[in-house]
């Protein structure tokens, strides 16, 4: 599951990067820390954005399972990755990335995660990991993605769900209603089904500690400023076509909303902050 163009996940990955809890990224490392090889399960994978943030951190041999069914995206990982590896100054051959401090080997694998998740390979598997996810599904997935990490004993780190809050500077008249209709269209059926939009995080929490896991949270909003003209253009026009979706009556109040935000974006005014919520599940020891 993605659903993403290849463009638009290039264009968040540095603000993804950027905003990942580093509190959190500290705690995962030190539970890593127990184990020697390591196996992870890529939910959602897109162009492999969580191995190149997670693969130096957690150190050790991994064995990446990157799981999605785009394959558009699941073909665009080598590049991707070889890309980052010379940028960083690691050693890509073949499939396997290795640096300082770690060895990482990856395996994309086509998969349509809206149904199945027992067929996907386990063998050593001790994490899972997803990226801007679990605000698409839906919560009967949800359950079932709790209980799949119950039942084979996986620690779950989900990054970047969001989280329903957005501020803009200048503020607008119409900013609180484009963001409740933005709201209501996050919480549609997509592929997963009624998706939890930005109230997956909490949701996800209740139901890991439902299941005896220890959870914790943080924040990892994009904040956006006034150079950052390229990703607020982007994210403005999501919003209006999905509140155009929810309230097509509203379409001339929309666009003038749109002109106006355009009009701040491009005097270099505008400033945009969009809420993201990270969650790290341990399995019960």
């Amino acid at each position: 599951m993605s659903g993403f163009s290849p463009d638009w996940l290039t264009l968040r990955a540095p603000y993804d990067a950027a905003a990942r809890d580093k509190a959190l990224l500290e705690r995962l490392r030190d539970w890593r820390v127990r184990m020697g090889e390591i196996g992870i399960l890529d939910l959602g994978c897109g162009t492999g954005a969580s191995l190149r943030a997670l693969a130096p951190l957690l150190g050790g041999r991994q064995c990446w399972i990157m799981a999605d069914h785009d394959p558009a995206l699941l073909k665009a990982i080598p590049d991707h990755t070889a890309r980052w590896a010379a940028a960083a100054g690691h050693v890509m051959a073949g499939n396997t990335v290795t640096g300082k401090g770690f060895s990482a080997k990856f395996a994309p694998q086509h998969a349509d995660l809206s149904a199945r998740m027992d067929a996907l390979p386990l063998d050593g598997v001790r994490l899972l990991t997803a990226s801007a996810l679990i605000d698409l599904v839906s919560a009967d997935w949800l359950a079932r993605l709790v209980d799949f990490c119950r039942l084979h004993s996986l620690a779950c780190y989900a990054a970047l769900s969001y989280d329903g809050r957005l501020d803009w500077t200048p503020v607008d008249r119409l900013d609180t209603e484009m963001h409740t209709l933005f709201d209501r269209h996050q919480r549609g059926t997509k592929s997963f089904g009624p998706a939890l939009g930005p109230d997956a995080a909490p949701a996800a929490t209740a139901a890991f500690r439902a299941a005896g896991f220890t959870v914790e949270t943080g924040r990892s909003d994009w904040q956006l400023e006034a150079e950052d003209r390229d990703m607020q253009e982007a994210l403005l026009a999501g919003y209006v076509q999905a509140t155009l979706e929810i309230a097509p009556d509203r379409a001339g109040e929309i666009e003038h909303w749109r002109q106006r935000r355009r009009f701040a974006i491009g005097a270099g005014t505008s400033r945009h902050r969009v809420g993201h919520t990270d969650l790290l599940a341990l399995p019960p020891t």
